[in-house]
């Protein structure tokens, strides 16, 4: 038990203070022995240790709170958005029993033997779809398509290679995201793989800048920093901006072959179009078709 020795208080302070004095003295000390100054030594250090000790106390309440938070819970540590957009899981139709993928070494001539409406890229959450295509069943006019290039000249030029190369179907999707961004995707499906990457490389895409130029938008650069990581392989792809200067608007426009079908993913924004989105379009069409 804790002895305690009642000492008078210091000339000047009230007669009636007592001040406790701890059992615990240095050797050779005694109560009588232990001057004013060092007992108040003594209860500064008992105050400031107390101090202490609830602050350990709540740092480790603390400490152990933030272990507990995810890294995007944390102001000053949330991860910063990329610029990707939030699109919804990709499904791919089903394949008819026993048919091989168009990109499979069995399949010669890279049919996609799902159905390619399905097989177009959904729009992003937070987008406004565009009304579906005007035409029969849900495929896209060739008037529809035609309709986004330059001049009627190359666009009746278009269309006659279009019909030369045997075009059987047009699938399309386009939408515009909150920021401006405006997208349209069309697959353009022909008999044989061998026909859309003659087509592509021959007629409609090349290192330079794309044959038909769209509406808006006369020079281009080919994307040389596209990453290798968005490409797949087995697609032949061309992914092209817009060259300064541009105009309100710019565009950027990727041509690519996946089987028997050819992609035209066109972005337009005034201001400029964001590399990322739009490499993240490609990518991810390019997975559906491959």
């Amino acid at each position: 038990m804790t002895e305690q020795t009642q000492r008078p208080a210091p000339q000047g302070g009230d007669p009636q203070e007592t001040v406790p004095v701890p059992s615990s003295l240095p050797a050779g000390a005694s109560p009588s022995t232990v001057s004013y100054k060092d007992r108040r030594k003594v209860r500064a250090v008992l105050r400031w240790t107390a101090v202490a000790a609830v602050f350990c106390l709540v740092g480790a309440g603390t400490a152990y709170g933030i272990s507990r938070m995810e890294r995007t819970d944390l102001p000053g540590l949330a991860t910063a958005s990329d610029g990707r957009w939030d699109y919804p899981e990709l499904v791919r139709p089903p394949l008819p029993p026993g048919s091989p993928g168009p990109l499979e070494a069995g399949n010669r001539a890279g049919t996609h033997y799902a159905d390619l409406r399905a097989l177009v890229l959904p729009a992003p959450r937070g987008a406004t779809v565009e009304p579906g295509p005007r035409g029969t069943d849900g495929w896209l006019p060739v008037k529809d398509f035609l309709a986004d290039y330059a001049t009627g000249e190359k666009r009746r030029e278009l269309a006659q290679k279009l019909t030369d190369h045997g075009l059987r179907h047009i699938a399309g999707r386009g939408w515009t995201t909150p920021d401006g961004t405006r997208t349209r995707i069309r697959l353009l499906r022909f008999g044989t793989a061998a026909v859309s990457e003659t087509l592509l490389a021959g007629d409609l895409a090349n290192t330079g800048a794309p044959a038909y130029p769209v509406r808006g938008a006369e020079y281009y650069a080919l994307d040389e920093t596209f990453p290798p990581g968005a490409r797949m392989k087995g697609v032949t792809l061309f992914p092209y901006t817009e060259a300064e200067p541009y105009g309100a608007e710019q565009v950027r426009q990727a041509y690519f072959a996946a089987g028997d079908t050819i992609a035209v993913i066109t972005q337009t924004r005034e201001g400029g179009v964001d590399a990322v989105p739009f490499r993240q379009t490609v990518a991810l069409q390019t997975e559906l078709l491959g």
